[in-house]
């Protein structure tokens, strides 16, 4: 599809790869943005732009009566871009509990899987529009440093390639996209070096218009990708020397 005329909505928007995918998206002439987080506050930088193509949304990922209501707020979306994330980087043994790892399963997880269930009908109506999970790298391999959090991506990726296979009778592409460490309040604790929000936005927007199923933004990922497919054993042994600080 084409970002030119589109009508996106993008959860997490006011910080990080949710705030370079709105920029992005006004470069390439979107014609309209629902601009997503829990505080609307947060979302005060954007309105200032007064760009009126800019509608702010209160929308918690974790509730699902929220995603309803954001599907019915904005009947014209086309493009949902499912970038709200968390991670608490803990391991899963030496956690001090579980409610990291719920929180991690809520927002990751059940959260793009509400937006998408709550958005499919409207972009049926819409002749099929697309979709985009920001996922991570650690969806394929796991960091025990963020044993919980590769879990919850793991599974973010499990879900987006069944809804890919149910949506694709009405139209509706979805693009997983996988980077590894970017450099946002959350990768801070990640190893250096690290890919810009903007290589992200970009490379995902770019990888909705050429039509393709999975992203693997900037040059730093698809190194690593590529090492991957090439050796996934040796890789996934080379991550998982990053251990939590206390096990």
């Amino acid at each position: 599809m084409n970002i030119n005329g589109s009508v996106a909505l993008v959860t997490g928007a006011n910080r990080g790869i949710g705030r370079a995918f709105v920029d992005e998206l006004l470069k390439r002439g979107a014609s309209k943005i629902y601009i997503t987080a829990r505080d609307p506050a947060s979302l005060s930088e954007f309105l200032k732009l007064k760009d009126s193509r800019l509608v702010p949304l209160t929308l918690d990922v974790t509730k699902e009566a929220e995603a309803l209501a954001a599907a019915a707020d904005a009947p014209d979306v086309t493009l949902l871009i499912n970038n709200a994330g968390f991670a608490g980087f803990h391991g899963a043994i030496s956690a001090p509990d579980l409610s990291t790892a719920r929180q991690e399963m809520e927002v990751n997880y059940f959260g793009p899987l509400a937006l998408i269930r709550a958005f499919a009908p409207r972009l049926a109506a819409s002749g099929g529009g697309a979709i985009v999970n920001v996922l991570s790298f650690l969806s394929l391999v796991t960091m025990p440093k963020a044993g919980t959090y590769s879990a919850s991506k793991a599974a973010a990726l499990a879900i987006t390639r069944s809804a890919r296979a149910e949506l694709s009778s009405q139209g509706t592409a979805i693009v997983a996209v996988m980077p590894v460490q970017v450099e946002t309040d959350m990768g801070r604790d990640l190893p250096e070096p690290r890919l810009t929000p903007q290589e992200v936005a970009a490379e995902a927007l770019d990888g909705v218009e050429a039509g393709v199923d999975e992203v693997f933004p900037g040059e730093l990922t698809r190194q690593t990708a590529a090492a991957f497919a090439k050796d996934p054993k040796g890789v996934q042994a080379h991550v998982a020397m990053v251990l939590p600080e206390r096990v």
